[in-house]
């Protein structure tokens, strides 16, 4: 089985920490030549410290926020003007919780730009290069909720929808040129997300943190959350010329959670 990734360039999206970081690491692992991307210069300095170097690797970091999609823009022309990028792993943090009702519109708009918006935009830049070099991945970190709508996450369960949709869509239109779109789904994952999250439910709900997290873990048929390095395992999977017929799904990580074939 072909996992060699020596040679190929990956750009990953919210890479200075979490699931986005541990994304970075596993490919490098691989031997693909790592570019980081997220707002936290300091992060990132730390971070692109921890990516392996064994193949003699290239690893480079840009400092772009995705709300503005004019400054990113720029910097990633700038990123394919000297290289072609193989790989794309889009990765931004989710929206704020709440009912539905309770958003506004400009809550879905930003959540809307944040994600649906900026994937497309660096989809739209590097495919012309995948295109040349003859070989092209790009991977969206989603949620679970694609597959079934979380409770209390009105805006971001309506968003990641449309994510899904627009990647399967993309993936169609790709696949003659042998570019794959796949959408990796992460359940519960030990990222300082998760522990906003379990604070978030203690304050609503009058319960101590540790009894949220066991609810929650109950919930999940392993009884555990996830790592973020094996959620990058999926993804560095993915990315491989292995997973080369493999297009257009939607492939939780979740421990069993989600309560759909």
């Amino acid at each position: 089985m072909n996992i060699n990734l020596t040679g190929k360039n990956a750009l990953v999206c919210g890479s200075s920490k979490g699931i986005g970081k541990a994304i970075a690491i596993e490919l490098s692992k691989l031997g693909a030549n790592i570019t980081l991307l997220s707002r936290s210069a300091d992060l990132l300095i730390d971070a692109i410290k921890e990516l392996d170097v064994d193949k003699n690797q290239k690893h480079a970091f840009i400092v772009a926020d995705t709300s503005d999609s004019e400054g990113l823009q720029k910097k990633i022309k700038q990123l394919i003007g000297q290289t072609n990028i193989h790989i794309l792993v889009n990765n931004t943090g989710g929206p704020p919780g709440g009912a539905i009702l309770n958003a506004i519109p400009d809550d879905f708009l930003s959540a809307f730009q944040h994600h649906l918006i900026t994937n497309h935009i660096l989809a739209g830049l590097v495919v012309p290069g995948m295109k040349k070099s003859g070989y092209g991945r790009i991977i969206n970190i989603v949620s679970t909720s694609v597959k079934i709508p979380l409770k209390g996450l009105g805006v971001s369960n309506t968003i990641r929808g449309a994510v899904a949709s627009w990647a399967k869509t993309l993936a169609n239109e790709l696949a003659p040129f042998g570019i794959t779109v796949n959408n990796i789904l992460p359940g519960a994952t030990a990222t300082d997300r998760l522990t906003e999250i379990i604070h978030n439910k203690a304050d609503k709900m009058m319960m101590s943190k540790d009894d949220v997290t066991q609810h929650m873990m109950d919930e999940i048929p392993m009884a555990r959350f996830g790592q973020p390095q094996e959620v990058a395992a999926a993804v560095a999977f993915l990315a491989t010329p292995a997973a080369s017929y493999i297009t257009g799904v939607s492939i939780p990580v979740d421990g069993g959670r989600t309560g759909c074939l």
